[in-house]
């Protein structure tokens, strides 16, 4: 497979690039094709797609997607990749790992009919699952974020997104996928008696405070783990990961994901990319999903006798 483009999947390629997968899980947390281990040096990524080069003649010349880093070529099986579906662009279909995760937290507690639903967290996951659950019959979604610019980007996608001061309590349901204590908190909070959480968060290293004080107990309230890696419970006995990507896919036909790729750079300009949207930064906080272009030509190669002494960039890395 001939890679056309890749893309970082914030959260948890942050905690991988930081060093802060924990031992524990350091096993479970091996992406399908990484090579080398935890910490470092170790090469990542869930998220790629391309073309097939070589290999069955069926396959030839086929649209894929797979869970692979950011190479620019992979030797895969056929079961290692997913046909993209006409009508869904290459680029879109790199958010297949967030609708499979999205799918994968709506199995995990199903909203039923008139379900009051809230999300937690507008980054690539909330936002992927909310425009999954808005296909749904409820009675309300809210997406709650502190972002004023992403709540208005899921505004004009057709969504209801308020600030956390504005949310709506007394829900049936709320997806946490925030990341932060304070969005666990704030989820507990809107969450209604007898309601559940879905904690869809992963903090790598950190032990986030959890309110269970107060009236959590009163209140008789449900956290709910949900993790991709494996089918959710209550279907994962009819359905297959291959199954479930497929209907990611398939997701992947509403035109509006692709308001969720809010970037792209070159391959080489990767380790920069990695470093800033790991930190305290401008493109941290306006990213969704950060597409990696593998067909940008190669860097210019530095003059002679070496970079710019008057320059503090990497040679062949853009400022």
């Amino acid at each position: 497979m001939r890679t056309t483009a890749s893309a970082i999947s914030k959260g948890t390629e942050t905690l991988v690039h930081t060093g802060s997968v924990p031992d524990a899980v350091a096993a479970l947390m091996r992406a399908p094709h990484q090579l080398g281990d935890f910490p470092f040096p170790v090469s990542y990524g869930y998220l790629a797609v391309g073309v097939v080069d070589e290999g069955p003649a069926e396959w030839l010349g086929a649209r894929v997607f797979g869970l692979l880093p950011h190479h620019s070529h992979h030797l895969v099986t056929a079961e290692d990749v997913h046909r993209i579906p006409d009508g869904v662009s290459d680029r879109r279909a790199l958010l297949a790992g967030a609708a499979e995760t999205g799918i994968n937290i709506l199995w995990q507690e199903p909203p039923r009919l008139a379900d009051r639903v809230a999300v937690v967290g507008a980054g690539m996951i909330g936002a992927a699952t909310a425009l999954l659950a808005a296909q749904m019959p409820l009675a309300r979604l809210e997406v709650v974020e502190t972002n004023p610019e992403r709540r208005c980007l899921l505004t004009g996608l057709g969504l209801t997104a308020v600030h956390p001061d504005e949310a709506s309590g007394d829900c049936d349901i709320v997806i946490h996928t925030s990341g932060s204590e304070a969005g666990l908190a704030r989820a507990l909070a809107l969450t209604g008696d007898d309601g559940t959480v879905v904690e869809a968060s992963w903090y790598g290293t950190r032990s986030p405070a959890v309110p269970l004080g107060a009236d959590f107990h009163a209140r008789r309230l449900s956290i709910v783990a949900s993790q991709v890696g494996q089918v959710a419970a209550g279907r994962r006995l009819r359905r297959t990961r291959v199954e479930r990507m497929r209907a990611a896919l398939a997701a992947l036909a509403d035109e509006r994901f692709d308001a969720l790729l809010t970037g792209t750079s070159p391959w080489h300009a990767l380790p920069q990319v990695m470093e800033e949207i790991s930190g305290d930064t401008a493109l941290a906080a306006a990213t969704l999903c950060h597409v990696i272009d593998h067909t940008a030509p190669e860097p210019e190669a530095p003059p002679a006798g070496g970079a710019d002494p008057d320059s503090d960039a990497a040679p062949g890395i853009p400022h």
